[in-house]
């Protein structure tokens, strides 16, 4: 499937579009050559903006763990969180899911499965590779894989006036973690997941804005621009009255000789119109 009709499918099963995205420990730093462990997980439904949470904090409240005995509960927490987060997988593995880069085992749909089987001894249900899609590649799909210097997520959210003050970067993620600030951290999380529903309305509009355009993106802006829709407007109008005035001609000259009175007084109007 091409990546404009995927956007046009996506757009229109919007009440069927899930984004989800998540927060691990560092992908190579401090975990002993295991897997990282998950620690946020944010899922929302775009077309009601309802954002489904699956945290390291919340599972420790619900379970009345001290603050202090969080960090000796960790895979009990993380594998409760799993739980709850398949629980809902479950119930909508028949919905499309927007993610960004959640595409192998080092990081993706992948990670999560195999944290969940290594903590529960479980499968976990599978959402289909046809049910996911990635928001990252679709832009670059869309505009070109150079549109934008990495890191990519970044300098999006910069050019497209969307830095939210509670967005962490990779290094940030893993030094909150690490400082035991789970509540920053997922709040980090949910505001990715809103910020790449945005950046989807966006895409389905063409209305990105990026730092290198080729030539179809920058005739699309000039055509999209108030001058351009001006331009286009008046065009169209000018393109009608022409022909509207080949028309009205060509009816004239046919009727001339049933109806030459008609045609004696449109050839005065034409005179009158060159004396002006």
């Amino acid at each position: 499937m091409k990546i404009q009709e995927k956007i046009k499918k996506l757009n229109k099963e919007i009440d069927k579009l899930l984004i989800i995205h998540y927060s691990c420990e560092s992908l190579s730093d401090n975990n002993e050559g295991y897997s990282p462990r998950i620690t946020s997980i944010a899922v929302q439904h775009l077309e009601s903006t309802t954002a489904h949470s699956f945290s390291f904090h919340i599972i420790a409240e619900e379970e009345k763990i001290d603050f202090e005995n969080i960090e000796t509960r960790y895979d009990f927490i993380e594998e409760k969180m799993l739980d709850k987060f398949y629980a809902f997988v479950s119930k909508h593995t028949n919905h499309n899911w927007l993610h960004w880069k959640m595409k192998n085992i080092s990081y993706g749909f992948e990670a999560l499965e195999h944290r969940y089987k290594v903590l529960s001894g479980k499968n976990a249900p599978i959402i289909p590779d046809t049910k996911r899609f990635n928001l990252s590649s679709l832009t670059t799909g869309t505009y070109g894989k150079n549109c934008v210097d990495s890191p990519k997520m970044k300098n999006l959210m910069k050019l497209n006036n969307e830095d939210d003050r509670h967005f962490l970067y990779g290094i940030e993620e893993i030094e909150a973690f690490k400082n035991k600030k789970y509540f920053e951290l997922h709040q980090s999380t949910l505001c990715k997941v809103n910020w790449f529903g945005k950046m989807f309305i966006k895409l389905t509009k063409r209305k990105i804005k990026i730092q290198h355009y080729n030539l179809l993106d920058k005739v699309n802006n000039c055509i999209e621009s108030p001058l351009g829709k001006l331009i286009s407007f008046m065009s169209v109008l000018v393109t009608l009255w022409t022909g509207f005035d080949t028309i009205q001609k060509q009816y004239f000259n046919e009727n001339s000789r049933t109806y030459p009175t008609l045609h004696l007084a449109h050839k005065l109007t034409l005179e009158i119109d060159s004396n002006k």
